[in-house]
């Protein structure tokens, strides 16, 4: 009688197309555009920059969710918000996620995983859309359409509040480069 050798697991490997690719297509599941989003940048950065087109707004949307640590955040606060909707979490944190109770700020801290990519004004856009909740946060926000989004309006606030940071940035270099200034921050 041989011994059985078992059947080898095949060591775990991350296919970042296939996370970049979920996680816009979830975006699209729970309802939020890359055109919603670019609305919200277009809010924060218009009065700063008139010309700012919507075209720009959603190049910079779609290279913030090129970020790992971007896509992580959003799937990770779409599956919360998804099993609250299920009622599947433990009930504590199931009464606090469903109702998004004032209290719990993990939604936030979330968020701002994300806006931390791109800086301090990345928290301050954030903190801005999210005590105005304009456009599709206000949607999001309105607890009577059924869904459960306590992570998801965090989340698509901080994509939003990235992009208009990363706008900044890369204005603030193209000014420094037309004065012949050499830019350090052209990497965001």
């Amino acid at each position: 009688m041989g011994m059985e050798h078992p059947k080898a697991k095949t060591p775990y490997s991350l296919n970042s197309k296939k996370v970049a690719d979920a996680t816009k297509a979830w975006l699209h599941k729970r309802g939020v555009t890359t055109e919603q989003i670019a609305e919200l940048v277009l809010f924060l950065q218009q009065k700063y920059y008139p010309n700012l087109t919507m075209e720009e707004c959603i190049h910079n949307v779609e290279q913030v969710l090129t970020k790992r640590e971007v896509q992580n955040a959003v799937l990770t606060g779409i599956q919360l918000d998804i099993l609250a909707e299920q009622g599947m979490l433990i009930p504590e944190l199931q009464d606090m996620i469903a109702n998004d109770e004032g209290l719990y700020g993990v939604d936030e801290i979330l968020a701002f995983s994300i806006v931390n990519v791109y800086g301090s004004i990345g928290f301050t856009n954030y903190g801005y859309v999210d005590k105005l909740k304009p456009g599709i946060l206000e949607k999001l926000n309105d607890k009577s359409l059924g869904p459960c989004n306590t992570f998801l309006d965090d989340i698509v606030g901080a994509v939003a509040a990235s992009a208009s940071s990363r706008i900044a940035h890369r204005k603030q270099a193209e000014r420094e480069k037309e004065r012949g200034e050499e830019s350090l921050d052209s990497e965001r």
